[in-house]
């Protein structure tokens, strides 16, 4: 059985953004997304410059999925060494950097070379699994069990990288795969202005209701867009069919400048963006409704991991060192504010006083009835000496039940009223 790939791609600047520093490409057995990194001054230009020197593969015959994977992976890392001239040319492109997430296809196979946060999902039987691995600082926190996936959408370190093509010390590390394929599947490549703000959920729906892949394509870019994606958005859609050339014409080679099906988009499809290495000015043409967006992060490198810990570590004990000392500083005052006004209140409750009993006689306290944590805010202030068997009954409940009064001079003049006499 022999296997045809129909293949779509769009691409938009986003949101907020003012040029679009996403690439992609569809050809005959080749397709990638790259996604830019290093701000105005050169994102566009290193996707752009890696994928239009990538894509001089395409047409290639090779004998099998595991070759075609390590060839990519090749030009992939060889692709880097293009970003150094060009910044070894122009110093004013330090730090540009991109991303690349692209395969070969080859019979009921495809090879697979990746790096960065780009992504390449499989659409097969109504599931949609996720084929690349993030090389992110919050996907290895996710893959030692510290954060969950949730909660590294909100990481304040989310946009970190910890493997990219561009102007790096080190040669790059690509993941390379190989996987089996089957008509019906849809391999969906797209860069992190989709899978950032649209969910796999809603993905895998408009997947599911796939009729026509351009039209669909334009429909995962429009949820992104209405989902407010400050982020460039580039989508591909590769789909997989039973081919009705024969054999001999699939492996027919062909060379890649009269490829009728080979399509750029994004800062690759700008001629500028490469011949004098200046970024895109121009905004995305397509036709989709624009609204205020929160501006978007910038991606960071950060290829040593031990160092970049021993940073994040000295950075969290220093945070925690502020946080102590604030927490420590917020519950002096508020013990202090809590002394005070204590202080007051227990002042103004020894201006009241009470009629009450104790020990059987009736008494006269100071302060008011009540305690606050085991400790009472009244004591006897004199003690009549009259028993509390020398008034009737009715006067007997209402010292128990205590009289209040305003001062000591009420409060004597409530016990003449119950026909005592003070003593003293």
């Amino acid at each position: 059985m022999t296997y045809s790939y129909r293949s779509a791609i769009l691409s938009h600047v986003g949101m907020v953004r003012s040029n679009n520093q996403d690439s992609g490409y569809t050809g005959e057995r080749l397709f990638f997304v790259a996604d830019g990194m290093g701000g105005h001054a050169g994102g566009d230009v290193a996707s752009a410059l890696t994928a239009q020197y990538v894509a001089k593969i395409d047409g290639k015959v090779f004998n099998s999925a595991d070759a075609a994977a390590f060839a990519l992976s090749e030009r992939v890392v060889d692709a880097n060494r293009v970003l150094s001239n060009a910044v070894h040319e122009r110093p004013e492109l330090a730090g540009l950097g991109t991303t690349f997430s692209g395969f070969f296809t080859i019979a009921d196979k495809i090879g697979i070379a990746h790096i960065g946060d780009s992504r390449i999902y499989r659409f097969r039987n109504g599931e949609l699994k996720q084929i690349t691995s993030d090389h992110t600082f919050v996907q290895r926190l996710i893959d030692s069990g510290q954060i969950t996936e949730e909660e590294a959408k909100m990481h304040p370190r989310r946009s970190v990288l910890m493997r990219v093509l561009g102007d790096v010390e080190t040669e790059p590390e690509v993941d390379v795969l190989v996987e089996q394929t089957y008509p019906g599947d849809v391999w969906l490549l797209c860069s992190d202005g989709l899978c950032g703000y649209v969910s796999e959920r809603a993905i895998r729906a408009e997947l599911q209701d796939l009729k026509k892949i351009d039209l669909t394509t334009e429909k995962l870019v429009q949820r992104a867009l209405n989902n407010g994606a400050p982020d460039n958005v580039t989508v591909a859609l590769v789909e997989v069919a039973e081919a009705v050339a024969s054999p001999a014409e699939e492996s027919k080679t062909t060379d890649t400048k009269s490829l009728p099906t080979h399509r750029f988009v994004g800062s690759a499809a700008n001629e500028q963006s490469t011949s004098s290495l200046q970024p895109s000015q121009k905004l995305s043409k397509l036709k989709f409704g624009r609204k205020r967006a929160t501006p978007v992060a910038e991606s960071e490198f950060q290829p040593r991991v031990d160092e970049y810990l021993a940073q994040l570590i000295a950075e969290t004990r220093k945070r925690n060192r502020r946080r102590r000392l604030y927490w420590a500083t917020s519950l002096l005052l508020v013990a202090l504010l809590l002394c005070g006004a204590g202080t007051l209140a227990y002042k103004w409750t020894q201006t009241r006083y009470y009629v009450g009993t104790a020990d059987g006689n009736v008494v006269i306290y100071q302060g008011v009835k009540q305690n606050i944590i085991g400790i009472e805010l009244s004591h006897v202030a004199e003690d009549t000496g009259i028993p509390l068997t020398d008034l009737d009954p009715f006067e007997q409940r209402q010292v128990h039940r205590s009289l209040p009064a305003k001062s000591l001079k009420e409060a004597r003049d409530i016990v003449l009223r119950l026909g005592g006499d003070l003593n003293g």
